[in-house]
């Protein structure tokens, strides 16, 4: 019985591949030989010398070069830096720039201008109100020298009247104490004329006589003595009550006439 053996197809794939390359190894060696036997051997040349030749002369080497002083690198300067040129702005930055600058310049100009108006406005109020203080001021015064002076005026006025007062008392004073002293005259019978005589009389407080003088004569004796006894008859004269009054009538004055 004869049993067959199956390849599968992987297996033949491997063979093949084995067997392309034995047969391409035999062609390289069979190349090889064949260019191997083509070379021919090159033929050996040899000379005879009868002397060996001189030797060759030493070599003089030359003396070194002196050596330079070398001297040490100078520091060189520094170089500028160069600053870093700045980049352009896109012109839609540099517009927006300038238009945000040119808004900033009109808002601070304008803060300035409002602040410059409060100030003027403020400086102008306190102008004001001092000038109105001073007003006041003022008219306070002239209201009160005006008041003093009114004041003034009135007591002025006041004295006045109350010595036109005093005055008009005791000139009626005067008078009803003349005419006491008047009933007390008896006329001489050789009287001529209207003769006025003054005479001096000094008074107590009580109103009593203490001293009669006269101070101007009429020229009639007889009248002068007639109206100095009536005098001294007529005390105590009818003084005022006020006391106040009473040095007004201390030191009196008085004239008479006949026919009056």
């Amino acid at each position: 019985m004869i049993a067959y053996a199956y390849a599968t197809p992987g297996e033949k794939t491997i063979s093949g591949t084995l067997t392309l390359l034995m047969h391409v190894l035999l062609l390289v060696m069979l190349v090889i030989g064949v260019s191997w036997q083509k070379r021919q051997t090159q033929p050996m040349v040899a000379e005879l010398w009868s002397s060996l030749p001189p030797p060759p002369a030493p070599k003089v080497e030359a003396p070194p070069p002196p050596k330079a002083v070398v001297e040490p690198p100078k520091p060189e300067p520094p170089k500028p830096v160069a600053k870093p040129e700045p980049k352009p702005e896109p012109k839609a930055d540099i517009s927006l720039k300038e238009k945000k600058e040119k808004a900033l310049k009109e808002k601070a100009l304008k803060e300035k201008a409002l602040k410059e108006k409060k100030e003027l406005a403020e400086k102008k109020k306190k102008e004001e109100q001092a000038r109105l203080e001073a007003l006041k001021l003022q008219q306070a015064k002239e209201a009160e020298e005006r008041r003093v002076r009114e004041q003034e005026e009135a007591l002025k006025k006041l004295a006045q009247q109350q010595a036109a007062a005093r005055a008009q008392l005791v000139d009626e004073h005067k008078r009803r104490i003349a005419e006491h002293i008047k009933r007390f005259i008896i006329e001489p019978p050789s009287l001529q004329g209207n003769p006025e005589v003054e005479l001096h009389v000094t008074v107590l407080v009580t109103g009593a006589v203490f001293e009669v003088k006269t101070r101007r004569a009429s020229g009639q004796a007889l009248w002068d003595s007639a109206v100095q006894r009536a005098v001294e008859k007529a005390s105590p004269l009818p003084l005022p009550p006020d006391p106040a009054l009473m040095r007004e009538f201390r030191e009196l004055n008085l004239k008479f006439r006949p026919k009056e």
